[in-house]
């Protein structure tokens, strides 16, 4: 029997802030976050459980080269819309398309190239997306099968293709649907948010080049429109300062367990505490230096798939992981001193 997975709807924005922008008085606001609000939760309520694919041993090794696919949903909500790219066409015309395509390819090369992963099933899976989708949509999302990319009202978000981290954020949602499958709710929603944060700004920093202190650990910078109060939609680094606006609101993660938010909202609150491990994660990151992908993203990694992450595991079993994760590939090394000391400064026991 193939093993069964709930395929979630996944966004990059919170239903937190979509709620306090339904709630203003000003319809530049209002009308898109509730269409946007009304869209999501509906989609919320679709979930679908499905076989995983499972690795094919008589087609071969899957291709080592990724297989995008963009389509136009023609500010419909409909899926996929016309197909307008394919691998190996030119660019086109529409930068959001390019943008969307480059994204996936940037995902795609990091899981190759750093983690021996090919797409993010690990056989090889088609990446799809689809652009320009609704009206003023205000997020981009993850269903289970493709990725999903609203433009924006053009008063408070812009176009969601624009951070290659959010882009890697949604497909790494699939990765963890494919291994870990970990529960959308509570700690175990936080920590599936989390891992997609942590691999997005890992895929943004493989993108550029850059070491754990070159890079900004904001997850969807360039996100908000010009004269809105912020930087990003998170922060990794300095949780809970990713933006303060008087529309917007301000940012609610908490970056240590003293401060865990408890709430049924937003499915036990899952976009708000994954600032805990994701700073835990930030910590380790810049504790070892050099590149984040190498020692810090590969404990991480083979804690998402070594089998051993139980689906409703909370954020005391996954430190407990990395941490026998980093003794597996370290030994006593600087690594598990270092993944300790990460755990203990967001106070969460790793052993």
């Amino acid at each position: 029997m193939n093993p069964t997975v709930n395929r979630t709807f996944c966004a990059i924005v919170p239903p937190h802030v979509l709620d306090r922008l339904a709630q203003t008085d000003d319809p530049r606001f209002y009308e898109p976050a509730r269409r946007t609000l009304e869209h999501d939760g509906l989609l919320r309520t679709r979930r679908r459980v499905t076989g995983l694919r499972p690795l094919d041993s008589s087609a071969g090794t899957p291709s080592d080269k990724p297989q995008r696919t963009i389509y136009d949903s023609g500010h419909l909500e409909r899926l996929p819309g016309r197909k307008v790219h394919a691998e190996g066409d030119a660019p086109a015309k529409d930068a959001t398309v390019n943008r969307a395509h480059a994204g996936l390819g940037a995902t795609f090369d990091l899981y190759l190239n750093v983690f021996g992963r090919r797409s993010i099933d690990d056989a090889g899976m088609p990446l799809n997306a689809s652009v320009h989708y609704g009206e003023k949509y205000d997020n981009a999302f993850w269903d289970g099968e493709q990725m999903v990319f609203g433009d924006g009202d053009g008063e408070l978000f812009v176009d969601f293709t624009v951070s290659v981290d959010v882009i890697g954020h949604e497909l790494t949602h699939g990765v963890t649907q494919h291994t870990a499958n970990l529960e959308y709710y509570g700690q175990s929603g936080a920590l599936n948010e989390s891992l997609s944060d942590v691999f997005g700004s890992m895929i943004k920093q493989y993108a550029l080049g850059q070491t754990a202190d070159q890079a900004d650990w904001l997850i969807g910078q360039g996100l908000l429109a010009p004269h809105v109060t912020g930087t990003a939609l998170r922060s990794m680094k300095a949780p809970g300062t990713a933006y303060d606006d008087d529309v917007l609101g301000k940012d609610p993660q908490p970056a240590v367990m003293d401060d865990y938010v408890h709430t049924n909202r937003d499915n036990g609150g899952v976009h708000i505490n994954s600032g805990i491990p994701n700073h835990a994660f930030y910590l380790l990151a810049t504790e070892l230096g050099g590149h984040s992908w190498e020692r810090a993203g590969k404990i991480w990694y083979d804690t998402l798939t070594g089998g051993e992450l139980a689906a409703d595991a909370g954020f005391a079993d996954f430190a407990r992981l990395t941490a026998a994760v980093a003794r597996s590939l370290y030994g006593e090394g600087d690594e598990i001193g270092a993944v300790l000391k990460a755990w203990q400064q967001v106070g969460v026991p790793a052993s």
